[in-house]
């Protein structure tokens, strides 16, 4: 999630939020312009195709939904580059620094989409995706807003489509209430497993997770985050 309080006005489960912050610098204006149709995931011939989209054959193709600054996806995606990638994001700012971190580091594994996940989820073809990071979500704290929450039943069955079996699903929060609204869904769902066996696998990073800037926010906050991970059945 970006660092920005999302204000989205659909009902829909999605990515919400305002698209634009502080007004972006000219080289981040010129990456938006000339690096951001070049790198789309979604065009208008529908969705690049993963495997042929490189100038190498990927061995798998990961998600990440929601992405904020880059930080963690931009470490993922340097340290496994022969995986491809897709980010989404709809604060543009965020998408305008993970360009410029691509170009820095020369990365070529990856696509963006500026917009809703929900877009990419539907138009990917089935068990296709290896894994899936959804970090640090708007929260969307009062009930009447509920709604508008990444995880539902519904988008719960697109990233159940989409993954391979045995797929993985991370999830990550600071908020107590959005850890059990995703918990009650996932352990009534006939798609994914729940894998921890004791209180520490929930609390402790995944092995090479490089922290955001919002949960490094939260930490300081006094907020402690949880790392879940669902296995696709």
């Amino acid at each position: 999630m970006s660092d920005t309080e999302h204000t989205g006005q659909r009902a829909r489960p999605g990515l919400h939020g305002r698209r634009k912050g502080k007004p972006l610098r000219q080289h981040q204006t010129e990456l938006i312009e000339q690096e951001l149709p070049r790198l789309a995931a979604l065009g208008e011939q529908g969705l690049v195709d993963w495997r042929t989209a490189f100038d190498f054959t990927p061995r798998a193709l990961r998600m990440e939904i929601g992405f904020g600054g880059g930080e963690h996806l931009i470490a993922q995606a340097a340290a496994n580059r022969d995986v491809a990638y897709i980010g989404c994001e709809p604060f543009i700012n965020g998408v305008a620094k993970l360009l410029a971190r691509m170009e820095e580091l020369g990365l070529n594994n990856m696509r963006v989409h500026p917009g809703d996940a929900v877009d990419v989820l539907r138009a990917l073809p089935d068990a296709c995706v290896e894994q899936i990071d959804l970090l640090y979500p708007d929260p969307w704290p009062k009930r009447r807003q509920r709604k508008r929450r990444f995880v539902s039943e519904e988008t719960m069955a697109d990233l159940a489509r989409v993954l391979i079996p045995g797929g993985r699903w991370r999830f990550a929060t600071d908020i107590d209430d959005y850890a059990g609204w995703t918990l009650a869904r996932v352990l009534r769902s006939p798609d994914f497993t729940w894998t921890a066996q004791t209180s520490s696998d929930w609390v402790q990073p995944w092995p090479g997770f490089v922290q955001t800037r919002y949960e490094a926010k939260a930490v300081l906050a006094g907020r402690r985050p949880v790392y879940l991970t669902f296995i696709r059945k």
